[in-house]
């Protein structure tokens, strides 16, 4: 029997035909601006890729050859500024959150249906600006627009891309601000705090990041507008400014952006490995807890960015001692996660092979963290390629793998189509070797003392460095993939089942695509993890089939 017979006609057409583009760009369905917001999101990956690229070609051979030192400056500042403010910390929270959120709930929409589309909006007005800078000059100082450098001397666009980060804050906190409303106040009947998807957990706790972290990195690029255009002595030594204050302010919200980034796709990875591991997750509410605990936790653990800047030993020792800490709750899901799989009814479809991924790839970038948090190796590897090795586990290794294992997972409900499977798996297994290959020498490289940012580096460094660019052409090929057959399937992909992967979660009781108003009934609140009640009812199900068929026919 269909899982919505009691809720739905079959014979009535739920969905929003209105496929004009004035439909769209004025829509207030949750589920078509979480499209809009996939659309742009992709648009930036892939002109944030397009830099990556000639980052790793520059760095092909040792001289310098490809770009000039400038030109290398303002390349991997745009790569940063695009991945991070345009596509990590948006990707899964305003693309998944906006499409599941509601769903989850048992809601209609979000608290404000406006005020989302308007953060779209928002984003994109950003976005553009940032692209315009890019364009007409670029911006040389790091995505993270240390001062003095971005406030008095840097001679690019820094006041574009800093006006464009600055908008696009506005969007992520009026998201928050709307997932915030919507989890506490829109909960079907029965959704009490103790039976919420691990997803709106992970989704609740990036929110209270995004509400009360992002507007002090507003403040922070408006007081670096307000020294490079009006001159005033904030961060600036030579007007009497204090360049370390930037760093304080910048890293106060930059450290638990990293989390605005991650705390999703742990979210995700809950519900794959329960989903395809048949099992309850083990241990609910410490995972629910440490997603709010590491939210918290995120906020003291700023200064382990400063260790090298004059910091006192003291003051180094303490923050060293809270950014160990935060390992533990991220340690608790770890273990769970994998006790979760121990003994389950493991399936290897696609989606799983993402969860998988993320496990092997975020501990190694959480070990390593743990190992930048002693202060002794934190100093001898400081601005060397082992932190952006460290960086990427963390960011790409851990919040994209979570965004294409959530996307691979939720695809058949957000369109109503299946993608082919062998190329999905293809592409699984591409993204995890290239990303090792062309990570996991960079570590060996900061070891040895290779600087970041650097455009020419001493030949002994050669052979890691073609070893780390041919990675990346296979992690190009495996991101690239998704693009194509995402594509196809929306055109000729095979039409859907409601419920492919035999998910428990509320958002797979209805039709696919859902339709506009999401739940025309109000809905019966279950178990979201239940999958030992499912395997067993199906389990009697199977017996009594094998009954029927073996009494001999009397016809």
């Amino acid at each position: 029997m269909s899982a919505h017979t009691d809720t739905y006609d079959p014979k009535v057409n739920y969905l929003n035909t209105d496929w004009s583009i004035k439909s769209w760009l004025l829509t207030l369905d949750h589920k078509r601006i979480a499209w809009l917001y996939l659309v742009s999101i992709s648009g930036f990956f892939v002109l944030g890729g397009i830099f990556a690229l000639l980052i790793r070609l520059e760095l092909l051979t040792p001289q310098g050859d490809l770009l000039s030192p400038d030109g290398y400056n303002r390349v991997f500042t745009q790569h940063g500024v695009l991945m991070i403010f345009l596509f990590l910390i948006p990707s899964i929270p305003a693309v998944l959150g906006n499409f599941l959120v509601p769903l989850m709930c048992g809601a209609i929409d979000v608290a404000f249906p406006r005020l989302n589309l308007a953060s779209w909006y928002i984003y994109t007005i950003g976005g553009i600006l940032i692209v315009i800078a890019l364009i007409t000059g670029g911006v040389d100082t790091g995505w993270t627009f240390y001062t003095p450098l971005s406030s008095t001397y840097a001679n690019s666009q820094v006041m574009f891309v800093a006006l464009g980060v600055f908008i696009a804050g506005f969007s992520s906190i009026l998201t928050g601000l709307n997932f915030l409303v919507t989890i506490h106040t829109m909960r079907a009947p029965g959704l009490t705090w103790g039976r919420l998807p691990l997803f709106l957990w992970g989704t609740y706790a990036t929110s209270l990041i995004n509400v009360l972290g992002t507007p002090v990195v507003a403040i922070t690029i408006g007081l670096v507008g307000a020294e490079r255009t009006l001159g005033l002595g904030i961060f600036d030594p030579a007007l009497g400014g204090d360049p370390v204050l930037f760093q304080h302010l910048f890293w106060f919200y930059s450290h638990p952006a990293v989390y605005i980034m991650i705390l999703p796709a742990f979210g995700v990875i809950s519900e794959l490995i329960s989903a395809f591991s048949r099992k309850r997750v083990f241990g609910y509410s410490f995972i629910a807890a440490s997603s709010v605990g590491i939210a918290v936790l995120g906020f003291i653990v700023w200064a382990h960015h400063l260790f090298t800047t004059g910091m006192s030993v003291y003051a180094a020792t303490v923050f060293s001692a809270l950014t160990m800490l935060i390992a533990v709750p991220t340690a608790v899901k770890m273990i769970n996660w994998t006790t979760t799989m121990y003994q389950g009814a493991v399936k290897w479809d696609t989606p799983m092979l993402y969860a998988v991924g993320f496990l092997g790839l975020f501990l190694i970038g959480g070990l390593t963290g743990v190992m930048l948090a002693t202060l002794g190796i934190d100093i001898h590897v400081h601005d060397t390629y082992f932190v952006v090795a460290h960086f990427h586990y963390v960011m790409v290794g851990g919040a994209i793998m979570g965004f294409l294992g959530g996307l691979h997972f939720w695809w058949p409900k957000m369109t109503g189509r299946l993608y082919p499977e062998s190329f999905s798996k293809v592409s699984a297994v591409l993204i995890f070797v290239g990303f090792n290959a062309t990570f996991f020498p960079q570590f060996i490289l900061g070891y040895m003392g290779m600087p970041r940012r650097y455009h020419a580096y001493p030949e002994e460094f050669q052979v890691l460095n073609i070893f780390s660019t041919a990675g990346a052409s296979i992690l190009g090929v495996g991101y690239l993939l998704p693009l194509v057959y995402f594509t196809w399937s929306i055109v000729a992909g095979k039409k859907a089942p409601e419920n492919p992967w035999g998910a428990m979660g509320l958002e797979w009781r209805i039709p696919s695509p859902p339709p506009t108003e999401n739940f025309v009934k109000e809905p019966v609140i279950t178990d979201a993890y239940d999958y030992e009640h499912e395997i067993l009812k199906e389990q009697i199900e199977e017996i009594a089939r094998d009954e029927a068929a073996a009494v001999p026919s009397t016809a």
